[in-house]
């Protein structure tokens, strides 16, 4: 899935995700996959790593899986 180089994100950043994911705080995310862009609440549930990046894993207001890459998100809460 990733199909660029994935940028690593702040370690303030990382650090609010996992906040969020402790205290099942429901997100507002902005971000871009490929072209198109996305603005979502999600209820984050875990991070994770595959090929080299970072995912967040979360729910969105239906209950539907949703994964991120960390560094494609542009906007939190906002």
């Amino acid at each position: 899935m990733a199909t660029s180089e994935y940028t690593p994100i702040s370690c303030a950043l990382h650090s609010e995700y996992e906040l969020a994911i402790m205290h099942k705080k429901r997100l507002r995310l902005r971000w871009q996959d490929g072209d198109q862009m996305h603005n979502l609440d999600i209820t984050p549930v875990d991070l994770t790593t595959r090929d080299n990046a970072e995912f967040l894993l979360g729910k969105n207001e239906s209950g539907q899986p949703v994964e991120i890459r960390l560094d494609k998100i542009l906007g939190i809460n906002d």
